[in-house]
């Protein structure tokens, strides 16, 4: 089980493990769990504080909840590094779990072996997700959590309903998930790991954030926001928004910028094979007209919340990939992870970051 922080000074505790790490003889040159080559270089030109009047960089935000697909692995890691993107990846924590273990799972309030999605499969599928999720921290991308049961509204008790306690223990078993892993090659830090995304974007902040602060969690991605909107600090939470935008396929219906999100508002989440070049279109239009919204306005980083799926023939998953090979090229455009944008809020003028929340979130018209 993770370390809870609780009430521990951190500096107290690193200081700790740090000292015992040494005695164990496990300290040396940064592993790939600890951001890999990627992270330990040099910093990038956009990671110092802005000049005075100087526009922020546009960040944009490529995450993609479960994590779990080989397939979709071996398509975003080279076109990452093609377009020298670094991406966030929500895993859900029972795709550690090959199916045979099922049992070891106890979702909040649900009957052990219990869950909305499925387990990790075969021990040999298990095997390639974490080879999969080592290639990509060694490439500097960030592995954050998707939770484990993905237990949402109608799927009762649900993390819509969750109290502390449950998010606790949800998040407890996550991080058991992760350790497990570790002893069969998984090469992660598991303090490296500082935010996630809750299944649907449900849960009450004020009942999840004592749960991330107790698992020494910093950051969050589940809230939704008018427009594209700067980060905010909430119970000590940094807060990613995915933003509710006007989609210009629909006449400008408001829909949360997410895929299933999107499909939904688009013919009820139905498959149907003749629509899907459309909805690939429909999809990569909106997040061009946000991206351009928030380059062209207060230039809040751009959350593209997505999943490791294939709904309606990869129709979504197309757009994104596209979108990413067409943004992250661009001029004064930075597609990072969701810790190098907090390193990066911190290195600013905390005057220069309140200027910037206090303008209007970025609209698509």
């Amino acid at each position: 089980m993770r370390r809870r922080w609780g009430p521990i000074v951190t500096g107290v505790a690193l200081a700790l493990t740090f000292a015992i790490l040494v005695g164990l003889g496990t300290v040396g040159p940064a592993t790939p769990g600890e951001g890999g080559p990627a992270a330990q270089a040099a910093p990038p030109d956009w990671m110092r504080a802005l000049r005075p009047g100087e526009k922020p960089p546009q960040f944009v935000l490529f995450s993609f909840d479960g994590a779990g697909s080989h397939d979709h692995w071996r398509r975003i890691l080279p076109l990452a590094d093609k377009v020298d993107a670094q991406v966030t990846g929500f895993l859900s924590g029972i795709y550690l779990l090959a199916d045979s273990r099922r049992g070891e799972y106890t979702g909040p309030g649900h009957p052990s072996g219990h869950a909305a999605i499925s387990f990790g499969g075969s021990s040999q599928e298990v095997d390639a997700r974490i080879a999969d999720l080592n290639e990509a921290l060694d490439r500097g991308h960030e592995l954050g959590t998707h939770y484990n049961g993905h237990f949402c509204a109608g799927n009762e008790p649900s993390g819509k309903n969750w109290s502390t306690a449950q998010w606790n223990a949800e998040l407890d078993q996550f991080f058991d998930f992760v350790n497990d892993a570790i002893t069969h090659g998984l090469l992660v830090d598991e303090n490296a790991i500082k935010g996630g995304r809750t299944p649907c974007l449900e849960g009450a902040l004020d009942t999840l954030a004592p749960a991330l602060t107790e698992h020494g969690l910093t950051y969050d991605s589940s809230r939704t926001s008018d427009g594209i909107a700067w980060p905010r600090q909430r119970a000590g939470i940094w807060e990613f928004a995915v933003p509710v935008v006007r989609v210009p396929a629909l006449g400008g219906k408001r829909v949360v910028m997410a895929d299933y999100n999107l499909w939904y508002a688009l013919n009820g989440a139905r498959e149907d094979p003749s629509r899907d070049k459309e909805f690939t279109e429909v999809t990569l239009d909106t997040y061009r007209a946000a991206y351009q919204a928030a380059l062209n306005t207060n230039r809040a980083p751009l959350t593209v919340g997505t999943h490791f799926n294939d709904w309606s023939g990869g129709a979504f998953s197309a757009a994104t990939e596209r979108f990413m090979g067409e943004v992250c090229v661009r001029e004064n455009t930075v597609c990072t992870t969701y810790s190098q944008v907090i390193r990066w809020m911190k290195l600013q003028d905390p005057a220069v970051l309140d200027q910037f929340r206090s303008m209007r979130p970025a609209q698509v018209t």
